[in-house]
This record gives C-alpha cells, structure tokens and sequence, in this order.
C-alpha cells in the first residue's frame, strides 16, 4: 500500500499516477479543503505526528510514502522522516539562485536583513503561518501581509494579533497570480521590498521575483528547508510512476521503460561531463520533453564516451535491454569564440545506427536516422555545459541485427535502427494489461462524474484536444477498439478520438488496432481513396510516411479519411457520437 501526503499541485499528480494502478491508496492532507478526483484512493484529513504516521503504516502494511506536500512543510517532513519508511519525494523544480535576490536562512536572518537594509514598507506573500514568525518585524516596520480569504487564515491572523487594515486576501479562486496581478498589487501597496518563500515553480515564486524586479523592489527569499538526503527525490509523474515499480515492483501491473532517444541523450550529456570535466558520475540526469528532470544509470567507456543499457518495459519493444553509446567531441568554431553564432550539435553514424535514404522523417537524407526530439534533447543539454561546437556519435550494440526485425527498411533507414521517441517514456501498449490499464481510467473518469471522455494515442494528441476544451483523456496507445468498446461498455455516449495522420490512415482502413507490429501504412488503400474523390494518386506512390499526405493532398482527402475513420469507430461504438479530431502533426 502507499501512503500520500498531499495538499498541493503535487498531490494531485500522485494521486493521478497512483490511480492508474487500479488499487487502493491513502492520500493525507491537514485539512479537507482541497478537492481532489480519485477512483482508487482513501482520503485522510489531519494532522499526524510521526508516531501516528509509523502506526498508520504499520497497521495498514504501508510499503511506500510519497511525500508530495508543501516544501515548508516542515514539521510533516521531519515526523514522515521518523516515521521509518521509504519514502518518494515528489519535488518541485526550483530556480537556480540569481542575482539581485537576498537569500535567507530562516525569518531570523530575514528580519536582521531586512533592517540592515531600512527596508521602509514591506510586502510579506510568506503566507499567514509566518506571521507569527515575524512578529518581532512587523510590530516596528510597516508590514503587509497577504493571505488567503480562508476563515481558518483570517483566524490566524486575528490571533497573532496582526492589523487587519494591513491584511490582504488572497483571491477566492485559488488561481495563482500572474507576475502583472503581483505587478499591480505591489504598486497598490506602494512597498519597496518582499519578502517571500523559495515555493518552486508551481508555487507562483517567478511571477513575484518578475515583478518585483520590474518595479526595482528588494526582495528577500526564505531558503527552502533541506530534505533527508536518503529519501527518493523525483520531479514529475515519470519519475514517480518509475520510482514506484522500483520501490513496489507488484503496484503497477505494468512497467514503464525509456524510449532509445532518452538513453541517448542521458549517454551523451554523461560523456560531455566526462570529456569537459573528467566527470564520471554514475548516474546522468536529463530533462524529457515536457520539462521533467529524470536521472538514469549510466557507463563511462573513455573519456567523452558513455553508454546506457536500454532498460525493460513490458512493451514488447524489440531495442529492449540494447547497450547505446554515445561518443562527443568538441570542434574549434566562431560561436564557441563569443561571435554570437548559434551553436552547432552535428550528428555522425555510429555502428547500429541506420541512415535515412528516403525524404518524409523529418530528417535530411544522409543523415543518422536520430529523430527529432531526440536530437533536441540532446542538444538541449550539451547547450547546458558548453557553447562549443559539438560532435555527437550515436551506436547501437547489435543495431544491424536489430532493425532486420523492424520495419525501418520500409520507410527508407538502412544499416540499423532509429533512435526514437517523443516523450522519452515507453508506455507498455502491446498487451491485455495495458488494456485493463485503460479501462481502469476509463472507470475512474466515469466515477468522477464525466460523461465525454476524450481518447488520445499520446502527449501530443493531448495536448492539442485540451486547448479546445476541458476534457478527461485517456491514452490508447493503439487499441483504438478496445478503448471505444470499454468506454462504451462503462457507459460513456460521447467520444472524441484525437489521431494523427499515421494511425488515422489505418483506423480508416478498418483497423482498430493500429500497432506497427501488426499493420502498416497501406499505399493502395490511399490510392484508392484518392480516385473515389477524383484526386490524382501518382504523388501517393513516393511517399514513405503518413505525415507526408498534408503536403500532397487537398483537404477534402482529410475528411474523407476522418469519415472512414467514424464508420470504423461505429461498429464498436453503437449508439453514441464519436467526434474525429485528426491532429495535424506538422503544426504542434
């Protein structure tokens, strides 16, 4: 079992990622105003001392805590840490220190620095707990606290005895201030300084430092408490669901794993640290995509040169366990000479990996058949360490042998494989328990009271579907059917089924399951969909890709394809609305 303390953004995220295990959970927080949507979970409310916590977890064989409270949630950290079980942090991504900031230990320090440098009015957005904190401040300097129009806030701070002509209430909504909302009240206040706590980025910390700088105030920033350095510390939900298999290997009924291209990019950010600063760490931490920082084990073969062992998912992926290697150097340029030159990351074949002889991958003939984010993210994080020009060698142990088993040389990459991903996780798709995985989110979605689910194949898809409207999405992967049947089956009458062009074309073919594995791009079922619509299909037989249609075919082809597609859903989706939103992939 897993016990969450929560209360924050970050809760919500545990309880999401727990959730999709389709088994109970605790989620703790101090009180009960935080709505939270989960299926699987026990809700707790309260506080609890560190023996209460080690009895709790005693009493319910709680195997796993993940601490996803407040960072200055001090007295929680401390009894969790004596609590003695092994514990998850879930952290918040902080800014690095900059200049024109006054960095404090505690509200002491604060409070000596604050009158060493006159500060004439003060605009305190700490929180109504430091009030009491600051006392000794606020009763000699003109002080302004804003706190949250709570009742239990307000008592607070009628108790601590402070003005209420100097209070400031949070508003009612909850949403986090934008840095012009903090801009406008900090000229309201007509303060020329701030104080405020190290909260990380999803705590609002940068809206207040921009607009603090903006109006050339001081500010002062309580240093966010030092955790135990025993504990498991992650940054997002990839890296709790990972540390989670890790930790309680029987939670999830599936494994998650890395995609080539994020093996890639932690061997090559592990071999520019060694090759610039003799660092041979053992592990390399990299950020995915979206912004999460992951670190992975890594290998060092010589200086500039590192490898990662491909980790195993339960997707039956074929690169499972394959050693990649990544080989750096730096080459003399302008730009690393202060020219102001855009730095150049140039890719070079190593052994394993193929090379792109056929246009419509998004990568130029010739080149090393490394994807697109993956390169991104490997350039991302050579730009962090040097400004020199760099050559990267991407290998691929057994690679030759490998792609014999892949459909790479149907799409034009010969000689190995490609060094893939978009999201830099592999989801397990390909099998009955990722089906049970969907169907455990669509019961969750329907028990919290949707009744629209949106079916998306990934991040992507999501993303796009979201900024249309708010709605509850869950991943197909490629089990289109079974999605629409157990959606169906659960209750849900209305769907929207966000695809790319790529699935789409096979969906519209009649397959509801659209695995690589099993189907492939069919060119005379283009062909003939084009003529049925009087469009000439000769540009159809030079293509390699799907995402090559939105260059050579005219709109009324799409909605042809989209059309095809709802005939498919139908038949497993009777008497409901399926919507079609084709994504475009080429724009995101």
């Amino acid at each position: 079992m897993i016990l969450i303390f929560g209360g924050t953004t970050e809760g919500r995220i545990a309880v999401e990622v727990c959730d999709q295990a389709g088994k109970p959970f605790f989620y703790s927080t101090k009180g009960n105003l935080q709505d939270v949507e989960m299926h699987n979970g026990v809700r707790l409310s309260g506080v609890l001392s560190a023996n209460d916590i080690k009895t709790f977890c005693m009493r319910h064989s709680i195997g796993c805590i993940i601490d996803a409270a407040h960072p200055f949630a001090e007295n929680l950290h401390k009894a969790i840490c004596e609590a003695g079980v092994p514990v998850i942090r879930l952290q918040r991504s902080f800014s690095k220190h900059t200049g024109g900031v006054t960095y404090c230990h505690d509200y002491d320090d604060a409070a000596r620095k604050m009158e060493a440098d006159d500060v004439g009015c003060l605009l305190a957005l700490s929180g109504v707990n430091t009030i009491s904190k600051l006392r000794g401040y606020w009763t000699a300097h003109k002080t302004f606290f804003r706190i949250l129009n709570r009742k239990e806030s307000t008592d607070k701070a009628h108790e601590a005895g402070f003005p209420d002509s100097q209070i400031i209430l949070y508003n009612d909504s909850l949403c986090l201030p934008s840095a012009d909302d903090e801009l406008q009240l900090m000229r309201q206040v007509g303060c020329d300084a701030i104080l405020t706590k190290e909260s990380g980025t999803s705590g609002g910390f940068e809206a207040k430092i921009s607009a603090a700088r903006r109006l050339g105030l001081k500010i002062y920033v309580i240093e966010c408490p030092r955790l135990p350095q025993q504990w498991t510390y992650v940054t997002g939900r990839y890296g709790l669901r990972r540390s989670i298999e890790q930790m309680l290997p029987t939670f999830f009924p599936l494994k998650t794993g890395l995609t080539t291209g994020a093996c890639a990019t932690a061997a090559a950010k592990a071999a520019m640290q060694s090759l610039l600063y003799d660092d041979d760490a053992e592990e390399a931490s990299f950020s995915l995509p979206d912004g999460e920082i992951l670190s992975i084990a890594v290998e060092h073969d010589a200086k500039g040169v590192a490898s990662v062992t491909k980790d195993y998912s339960d997707d039956p992926d074929v690169t499972r366990g394959c050693r990649i290697t990544a080989s750096v150097s730096c080459r003399p340029s302008s730009s690393s000479q202060g020219q102001g030159l855009k730095q150049q990351v140039r890719f070079l074949k190593g052994k394993g990996v193929g090379t792109v002889t056929l246009p419509g991958l998004g990568i130029p003939v010739g080149e090393p058949a490394v994807n697109p984010t993956p390169r991104k993210m490997i350039c991302d994080e050579i730009s962090r360490l040097t400004h020199a020009d760099v050559d990267v060698t991407i290998s691929v142990e057994n690679g030759e042998e490998i792609a014999t088993r892949t459909f790479n040389p149907r799409v034009g990459v010969l000689g190995g494989i490609s060094i893939l991903g978009t999201s830099g996780i592999v989801h397990p798709l390909s099998n009955d328990a990722f089906i049970r995985s969907i169907r455990r989110e669509l019961q969750v979605a329907w028990a919290i009271g949707r009744r629209e689910i949106g079916l998306v194949a990934g991040m992507k898809s999501e993303r796009a579907l979201k900024k249309e409207k708010d709605i509850r999405c869950v991943h197909y992967g490629n089990f289109i059917g079974e999605a629409l049947k157990a959606a169906h089956a659960i209750g849900f009458r209305h769907a929207t089924l966000a695809i790319m062009i790529g699935k789409a074309v096979k969906l519209a073919a009649g397959n509801l399951d659209t695995h690589s594995h099993k189907v492939v791009m069919d060119k005379d079922f283009l062909i003939s969909t084009a003529r049925s619509l009087n469009i000439d299909p000769s540009p159809i037989l030079g293509i390699t890709m799907a995402r090559e249609l939105w260059d050579i075919m005219p709109e009324r082809f799409f909605e042809r394809i989209k059309s095809l597609c709802h005939e498919s859903c139908m038949t497993v989706f009777p008497q409901g609305e399926v919507k079609i939103r084709l994504i475009c992939d080429t724009l995101l």
